[in-house]
Order: C-alpha cells, then sequence, then structure tokens
C-alpha cells in the first residue's frame, strides 16, 4: 500500500468556512475523485499480471498504482504532495497549482476509492516485470540484473540454521510501523447503456482494448467544493440528545502512545430500535453452494457511458438481488436480468451519484446521493443534496429529500441504511429519514460543535460523532436508536484518534489509524471490537499496514473494503509477497478472533500467481475472490469461517480475452458482487475511452451453468 497523494487546493472564489481551517477538515461535497492532470507513470509491479521468462509484452496495460487519494486520514502534506517523491518536480505535480487558501477555505475533496489510475510506463498484463523497477514484493537486485529466487512460502521453515519469518500476516517483532485544475468539465448526459451478451470466446483473441500496449490515461474531473456551513452543529428534537445526557469519561492518552487502550464506553437508554423496513439480520447458515460444474461464461457486459472531456465522473453503486443485478452511471441506474443482462428498468436521477448504500432492505430497496443537477460549464459541481429511496425490483425512486442546516441545503457525503433508517452523514452533520416513506426523523442544525460525520448501517444504526476543535478533537462511536437517534451505548476514541471508520455493525467494529501510525495510507493501524450493547471495548489489536491489505478511506464512515466480518471474526487479506514459484506474487486470508483479538491458527492461501481478497460473508462463511495470474482465470470460493478451507464455487474463462476483461478490474478500486453462481465486476468511476476503438465496460457478469 502507499501513501495518497496531496489533495488539490479548490479554485479561487470559494467562500471560506468558519467551522475549521480547511486542510485540517473531511471534505464535504463532491464524491472523490481524482484532481489534477495524471500523475507521472508508475513502475510495472503492483498486482501486475506475469508472463513466463522470455515472453514478448502485450495485453492491455498493466494494473495501475492504487489510486490517489481516498484512503487514510489527510494528512499534512509534504512538498509535492502525500506520496510524492523526496524532490518533487518543478511546480510539484500537475503545476501550475493554484495558490493555498486562506483559513477556513473549502478544500478540494481527495480522490476515493475506485479513483482511476495513472497509465503505467510499459508492458500490460503478462509483460515481464522491467529489471529496473522489481514488481511489488520481488526480491531486489542490482540494475539490470534477474530477480533472484523467492525465499520459502512465508511462514514456512528456512533452511537449517536459519531462523524462519513468522507466517505472512502474523504478528512479527513489536513496535514495527511500518496539482493543478484542468479545464472545466463538460455537461454530461443522461443515458441509457444496453447490455450486450457475450459471444463464445476464441483463445488468443480479444477486444481492442488487450492489444493496446498502455493504460488508459485518465484526465482529471473539476470538483467545485461545495459551501461548509460554518458554526458547528447540533440536532432537533426529532432526534439527537445533547452529548451532555450521554457521553462517557474519556478514555485513554494519547493515540500514539496508549496501543492498547483506545478510549472508554457506556451504555445508554434501552434499545427500542426496531427492524421495520430496515436491512434483514444475517443469516448464519451459508447459501451459496459449489455447482456440480464449476467453469463459468461471460455473460454479458455493460458498457461504459461515452465521456467526451477528459474528466472523470463516478458511477459507484452495484446491487444483486434474486432477481435483478442494478448498476449506477452517470445520471442514471440501471437494472439488469442477472442471467441475460436484458435491461429491465433505467431509474433517472436528478444528477450525477455522489454516493450509495451498500445495503438492501428486505424488501430488495436501497438508498443513494445525487446531486440535483447535470454538470454545465458554468457549475460543473451542484452540491450532493438528493437521498433517494431507490427500488430495486422496479427501478422507481420511492421518494427524494434534502436537509438543511439554517437555511442552506446540507451537502452529504455517504449514505447508509440500518434499521428502517435511512441516514446521510458528512462534514455539515448528519441527518435521517423513515426508509419506509420518508419522513424526516432528525437533521442538523446550526449551533453545537458536535456533529454526526457519518453513519453505518446493516441490522444496525452507528454513528461516529465529532467533537472539539482542532487542538482538541474527540471521537465518540454510538449505537444509535434508528428512530429517535438517541445513543443506546457509546464508546469514546482515545485523544489522538482523528478518524475513525465502521467496519461492522453488529458485532461493532471499528478501524483507526491511531496517531497516524499506519504509515501506508490505508487509513487503519487499529481494529476495536466494541459491545454495542454496553459501549465496553472487548478487544484492541494491530493490523500493520506493511502486513495486512484491507483500507478504510478515514473521511467516511462506512468506506471499508478488502475485509469481511462474520462469526465474531474479522477476516483480513495479507500483503502480496513473493510466492514459491519464480515470477509469482500471492497471498493469503487470516482472520482475527474478536473476543481476544489474537489471530486464529487457519488461513486460506490464494497459490501462486494469485490474490484472493474477501467479497462478502455467507452466513458463517466468506466468500472470496481470487484474481488470476497470466495463464489462468479468476476464482470464486467459499471459505469455511472456521477453518478457511476453500471451496471453488466459479471459475472464469482462461482465453486471453476474458481474462484481460476480467483483470481490467481490480478489487480495490471496482464492485463485486456475488449470488447464485454468478460474479458481477464493476467500476466506480468512468473516464473517457482511449481511442474509438477501445472496448470499455462498466460492468461485466459471468455465470456458471
Amino acid at each position: 500500500m502507499r501513501q495518497p497523494p496531496q489533495p488539490p487546493e479548490p479554485p479561487a472564489g470559494e467562500p471560506p468556512s468558519d467551522r475549521v481551517p480547511a486542510d485540517q477538515v473531511p471534505p464535504q461535497g463532491p464524491p472523490p475523485a481524482p484532481a489534477g492532470p495524471p500523475p507521472a507513470q508508475p513502475p510495472v509491479g503492483f498486482g501486475k499480471q506475469q508472463d513466463p521468462p522470455g515472453a514478448q509484452p502485450g495485453g492491455f496495460g498493466a494494473p495501475q498504482d492504487p489510486p490517489p487519494g481516498g484512503f487514510g486520514a489527510p494528512q499534512d502534506p509534504a512538498p509535492g504532495g502525500f506520496g510524492a517523491p523526496q524532490t518533487p518536480p518543478p511546480g510539484g505535480y500537475g503545476a501550475p497549482q493554484t495558490p493555498t487558501p486562506g483559513y477556513g477555505a473549502p478544500q478540494g475533496p481527495p480522490p476515493g476509492y475506485g479513483a482511476p489510475h495513472a497509465a503505467p510506463s510499459a508492458g500490460g498484463y503478462g509483460a515481464p516485470p522491467q529489471q529496473s523497477a522489481p514488481g511489488y514484493g520481488y526480491p531486489g537486485g542490482p540494475p539490470g540484473q534477474p530477480p533472484q529466487a523467492p525465499p520459502p512460502g512465508y511462514g514456512y521453515p528456512g533452511a537449517p540454521g536459519q531462523q524462519s519469518a513468522p507466517g505472512y500476516g502474523y504478528p512479527g517483532p513489536q513496535g514495527q510501523q511500518p496539482g493543478g485544475y484542468p479545464g472545466q468539465q463538460q455537461p454530461y448526459a443522461q443515458y441509457s447503456v444496453p447490455t450486450v451478451a457475450m459471444p463464445p470466446q476464441q483463445p488468443g483473441g480479444g477486444p481492442s482494448r488487450s492489444r493496446n500496449p498502455i493504460a488508459l490515461i485518465i484526465g482529471a474531473a473539476v470538483l467545485v467544493i461545495a459551501l461548509i456551513v460554518g458554526g458547528g452543529i447540533v440536532y432537533s428534537s426529532m432526534g439527537k440528545d445533547d452529548d451532555s445526557k450521554n457521553s462517557s469519561a474519556d478514555g485513554g492518552k494519547d493515540g500514539k502512545d496508549t496501543k492498547d487502550k483506545g478510549g472508554e464506553g457506556t451504555a445508554g437508554g434501552n434499545d427500542t430500535g426496531g427492524t421495520s423496513g430496515g436491512v434483514a439480520p444475517e443469516d448464519t447458515t451459508p447459501q451459496e453452494k459449489a455447482p456440480a460444474n464449476t467453469k463459468a461464461k461471460p455473460l454479458f457486459q455493460v458498457p461504459s457511458p461515452v465521456i467526451k472531456d477528459d474528466g472523470t465522473t463516478q458511477v459507484a453503486g452495484s446491487w444483486l438481488t434474486d432477481k435483478v443485478y442494478a448498476k449506477a452511471g452517470i445520471g442514471v441506474v440501471g437494472g439488469y436480468d442477472p442471467a441475460t443482462g436484458a435491461e429491465l428498468w433505467t431509474a433517472k436521477l436528478t444528477g450525477p451519484v455522489c454516493a450509495a448504500s451498500r445495503h438492501v432492505t428486505a424488501d430488495n430497496r436501497t438508498a443513494l446521493i445525487a446531486q440535483p443537477a447535470m454538470p454545465t460549464k458554468a457549475k460543473p459541481y451542484q452540491g450532493c443534496t438528493q437521498v433517494s429511496m431507490l427500488d430495486l425490483t422496479t427501478g422507481k425512486l420511492l421518494w427524494t429529500k434534502t436537509a438543511k442546516s439554517g437555511d442552506r441545503l446540507v451537502s452529504f457525503d455517504e449514505v447508509t441504511i440500518g434499521g428502517g433508517t435511512v441516514a446521510a452523514g458528512g462534514t455539515a452533520g448528519g441527518a435521517a429519514w423513515s426508509a419506509a416513506d420518508g419522513s424526516s426523523l432528525w437533521e442538523p442544525k446550526l449551533g453545537e460543535p458536535c456533529y454526526d460525520s457519518g453513519y453505518a448501517g446493516g441490522s444496525a444504526l452507528v454513528a461516529v460523532r465529532r467533537c472539539g476543535d482542532l487542538d482538541n478533537r474527540r471521537l465518540e462511536i454510538q449505537n444509535l436508536d434508528p428512530r429517535t437517534g438517541k445513543p443506546l451505548s457509546t464508546y469514546k476514541m482515545a485523544t489522538g484518534v482523528d478518524y475513525a471508520s465502521v467496519v461492522s455493525t453488529t458485532p461493532l467494529v471499528v478501524a483507526a489509524d491511531i496517531g497516524d501510525s499506519a504509515g501506508d495510507g490505508s487509513g487503519i493501524s487499529d481494529f476495536f471490537a466494541i459491545d454495542e450493547k454496553t459501549g465496553k471495548l472487548r478487544s484492541k489489536f494491530t493490523a500493520e499496514g506493511d502486513k495486512y491489505a484491507a483500507r478504510c478511506d478515514a473521511t467516511r464512515v462506512e468506506q471499508c473494503k478488502l475485509l469481511a466480518v462474520g462469526g465474531d471474526r474479522l477476516y483480513l487479506p495479507t500483503e502480496e509477497h513473493p510466492g514459491t514459484a519464480e515470477f509469482s506474487d500471492t497471498n493469503e486470508i487470516v482472520a482475527f478472533d474478536l473476543a481476544t483479538g489474537k489471530l486464529v491458527g487457519a488461513r486460506a492461501d490464494a497459490g501462486d500467481g494469485y490474490t484472493i481478497s474477501p467479497i462478502r460473508m455467507d452466513g458463517t462463511n466468506v466468500i472470496a475472490y481470487k484474481r488470476p495470474p497470466y495463464d489462468k482465470g479468476g476464482q470464486v470460493v467459499s471459505l469455511d469461517g472456521a477453518t478457511l478451507k476453500a471451496t471453488v464455487l466459479l471459475e472464469t474463462p482462461t482465453t486471453e480475452s476474458t481474462r484481460d476483461m476480467e483483470t481490467a478490474f481490480m478489487p480495490e478500486y471496482s464492485e463485486y458482487d456475488y449470488g447464485d453462481g454468478r460474479l458481477f465486476m464493476s467500476e466506480i468511476y468512468a473516464s473517457k475511452a482511449l481511442s474509438d476503438g477501445d472496448k470499455e465496460y462498466l460492468a461485466v457478469a459471468f455465470g456458471t451453468g
């Protein structure tokens, strides 16, 4: 994992905010997207598909470096931005740069999960690594010399007389921790795209993108920052109580010095929250079964929307029910038959999607946030003010609501559904509505410096509440009554924890980067297992950034990826490392016991050339995706929650064209859905095609049977 680059400064002329200095406030307004011209091309390596030694470069470009920004809390920028070279190029990345705004000026949002990546310098999927820049996890060596043979598998005994390193992902020695704006974007037109049925694939063939020697060069979208309402936030009598009635004692010291104590918690009122209209409680019985034939074929593709300028726009949001696969586009959501790709419905939105809940209610409804209008040259960003409830069965928008803080509409960063309540949050505070009819439950008001920065949903509703000023900031994790917003329990994070993400609400698991100690931009140094009824800490454990690949967008509460929680365990993938075969990388999935905070003995090995990461829980089992090596197809596997023994559920074809189409998506920066023998991959950002002949896909589907 790499440090994210510095977030760009906003265009001049934006009115200032009097809440806090903009360079220390989580960005509000448009969804995270890349800003500035594309950075310098990265070396081949991260997650790259490899050919055997001597193979010629080919295939559609190598997977790109992690997207600029999005993972981890904003930090004081070093010259050239986060993750910049020690000696930045003249003028910094994206020069010329706009002047630094004054105190309180709105800040441009950092790119978020799934932001498009820089083009690779050379090679492609299947291209051998460049000798001057060994691939991620490869043994180093002097330039011009071939890589050395990899050591024995991580966690396995070494040669006699040598001390073996601990298994990858297992505890090691303690204490180790590891530009400018382009022109305004052109207006987007609403669109509805048909799906394309996949023809039989011939070995060696493929779409034009698979033969392109470089990856798609992504331009940066102009995203103007909305007004940040100043003064502070307090909640109306419809919902949130005054904090003085529900707060707990301060817990711990500075987070940098108290790795064994993250805070303290207290219980609040009785749990009266209902689940009517909310997300159904998770079934502990696994539902996904291995078919008689696990070999899959391409089912259909959803073409990417046509974008004529060099910007990018967010298309986050994908959902799978028993009858519909739904995917967000630009100003629309399309519903498709999951088996054939036939378009079932199109829901037109007021503007581009800003954020979407990953949760679906028992009656197949979900929530999303959109801008109130499509972008124009004069106003490329309209604010993320429209919160809607979408029926995934019919494609009907059931209701659309807004919230005000004072006399201004609130612009939200994220939305979720929990316990029958739709809740949206951001740096202007939080608001909530009944999932059933959209009636208002609570909304922010000017006055007090405590506010809900965001929520996490599911079978419960949890808020991350931010209090205090920049010199005395504190976070509270509150399990809420979804109907009133009153805290049922509160856990106070220790001083020094500026951002926290909720990984799971039941059981309650929180991730945080204590004192910015992760050092890798992942937003995670430690996990906290909290008793949601009492607010007491059950366990706290460190997940070193150089060992584990999970990550959270620290400025958003419910934006963690590459991890899963179930059966009172947390499942994490390890970072990639050299496999046992030459020129191969691999990794594992390991599990932590939430009651003790300790690693359990089992682990799931991806296998040479594969990398594995969780998609979701299936009862007590883990559904995981194995990204393939250069000569094989990918796999979906079910991992036994106790033993982590893998059962193959689906295998994608090994033809070059299909493999190139599959590996254009990456788990870190794409959306994956699996159910009933079908795998769906989709983009989070859409951008202009490299050339008219390139085939770009918003989503692709594979299925068995």
